[in-house]
């Protein structure tokens, strides 16, 4: 009897280009951490018999179960964030552009599904490999950082690909993944991590899984973030301009497109779930910080605090946050730019010194826009 340990898996992405097939030249191999899962229930009805006596107090009471669907499966991992300059010289041996020191990250594939409806290219050596996606520029990578934007995501649909666990010879592959949710961590002694989840159509049991041919950036050891140097720029535009001097002891930013599949009801069949849509985008989270009551030339946590609860006649407030995780310099690092963050009244964490926990939400310039974020990942 075979037994399989969860620590042999590998997890292989393969991005789907628009006519919905894989791409030989389009499937990366992803270091997941441990914790990983993925699972798919069914939707079942029930008959059952509720009748009075037949005489003799005799009464028929059986029940019969139907299965009418398969609901979307659920996966979930978590990864590092690690940005890295390519070497370039061509894509053979699973580089991730031909153009050398160009910026990218081993986790790129999942912030185009996420965030776009991009199309791989990964033309001849003499051209640039590139994510095509319209509007343009949604992701653009080139020897300063990685830009990703979020103005190719109002869209009914996403950008897909299908996922493969992999262990040993026992592959497990879920069809038609669509991402829901990324939530990017970044506590005071740990390494930054994103924890990635999302939907697919079915889970099947596959003979083979496509070769990895995106590796690069894999098996570095100076592409890890270090979140103790992370710091936060946070500066009041409305009612008033006020700028903030906060040092953090952690912090969250979570992505979420709110995504459902669509699932036929035909009776006498079992249905399997169609295409996912996405719902509301919302982008938020949170950040932790001590009590203090100035922090020269700027304002400190307790004026932060004090300026939110009194604002009672804001009904939405405004401050640019700026997340630089991993510093404000040097590399490896990721920074997150959220212009218009509407920020909640401070809640006090009563400690050995007293802290402040904020949440927020990342707003657009208006209700149909799409510049709540960027994400700027600076490669090693």
């Amino acid at each position: 009897m075979a037994l399989f340990f969860s620590r042999n898996t590998l997890v292989r992405v393969a991005y789907l280009q628009a006519n919905g097939t894989e791409d030989a030249g389009a499937v990366w191999e992803i270091p997941v951490l441990d914790g990983f899962s993925f699972s798919q229930s069914t939707n079942t009805s029930e008959v059952v018999l509720n009748e009075m006596s037949a005489g003799s107090s005799v009464s028929r009471r059986g029940r019969k179960m139907f299965t009418d669907s398969y609901s979307p499966a659920e996966w979930s991992f978590s990864t590092y964030a690690r940005p890295f300059k390519t070497l370039g010289t061509g894509e053979t041996g699973g580089r991730a552009d031909d153009a050398p020191g160009f910026h990218h990250a081993v986790e790129e594939c999942l912030w185009a599904m996420l965030a776009t409806n991009a199309v791989y290219t990964h033309p001849a050596a003499s051209t640039n490999a590139a994510w095509t996606t319209t509007p343009t520029n949604a992701i653009v990578s080139d020897a300063t950082d990685m830009d990703i934007k979020f103005t190719a995501s109002n869209l009914t649909e996403l950008a897909k690909a299908n996922i493969y666990f992999v262990n040993g010879t026992t592959i497990y592959k879920i069809a038609n993944c669509a991402m829901n949710e990324a939530s990017l961590d970044f506590d005071i002694d740990g390494i930054t991590t994103i924890n990635w989840s999302g939907m697919g159509s079915i889970i099947s049991e596959e003979t083979s899984a496509p070769a990895a041919t995106r590796t690069e950036g894999n098996s570095g050891t100076t592409n890890f973030i270090r979140n103790r140097l992370t710091e936060l720029s946070a500066v009041s535009t409305s009612p008033t301009s006020t700028t903030y001097g906060l040092t953090l002891t952690g912090g969250n930013v979570t992505i979420s497109n709110n995504i459902s599949f669509v699932t036929p009801e035909t009776i006498g069949l079992v249905n399997q779930p169609l295409e996912a849509v996405t719902g509301t985008r919302t982008i938020g989270g949170s950040f932790s910080c001590y009590l203090d009551s100035n922090n020269t030339p700027n304002k400190g946590s307790m004026d932060l605090f004090e300026n939110i609860i009194e604002g009672t006649g804001v009904t939405v407030n405004q401050f640019d946050l700026n997340f630089k995780v991993g510093g404000a310099s040097g590399t490896p690092r990721i920074e997150l730019k959220m212009e218009r963050c509407h920020l909640e009244v401070p809640t006090h964490s009563i400690d050995d010194i007293i802290a402040l926990e904020v949440n927020f939400s990342a707003l657009g310039t208006d209700i149909t826009s799409t510049d709540e974020l960027t994400v700027k990942y600076v490669g090693a």
